[in-house]
């Protein structure tokens, strides 16, 4: 269970604007200045009616596109289908990630795939984000987890 709810809308690099703006005319804003850190950031923090957080990644790397691909329906009890992405690539979202609760996160991923995720595909993914945010110690994070936790 989660307090709130994380997304990835595929926007491409420039256009931006148009999805937020369609967006925040559905949604409250989480922030005073929420269209400003979205256009930043690359994260559009919204609310439900029903008090639910939802932030909405504003997707346009390769690995983005790949994950969205990637994705399935899972359903859920009452007939709900919900796309979602595989393991791998949550794991790979919540390291680049590496806040304390997306280290809790990847941990129960972990012990509940147990040998059956794809460490090299996560690898490939997670490397060159990492690199790119000048942050190799997710790597080193990482594979001290997949020693501790895997198989």
């Amino acid at each position: 269970m989660t307090n709130d709810a994380d997304l990835t809308l595929l926007t491409g690099f420039g256009g931006e604007e148009a999805y937020i703006d369609v967006l925040l005319q559905h949604f409250e804003g989480r922030l005073g200045n929420t269209r400003a850190f979205a256009l930043q950031h690359r994260v559009l923090l919204l609310r439900t009616r029903s008090g639910v957080g939802l932030d909405v990644a504003l997707g346009a790397l390769p690995f983005e596109e790949s994950a969205v691909q990637r994705s399935s329906e899972f359903a859920y009890p009452d007939h709900i289908l919900l796309r979602t992405c595989s393991a791998e690539d949550l794991i790979v979202f919540k390291a680049f990630a590496a806040r304390g609760q997306d280290w809790v996160d990847v941990e129960r991923i972990i012990v509940r795939q147990g040998g059956t995720l794809d460490w090299t595909y996560i690898g490939h993914q997670l490397r060159p984000l990492a690199l790119a945010k000048d942050a190799p110690e997710i790597l080193d994070q990482l594979e001290r987890l997949r020693r501790t936790l895997g198989p």
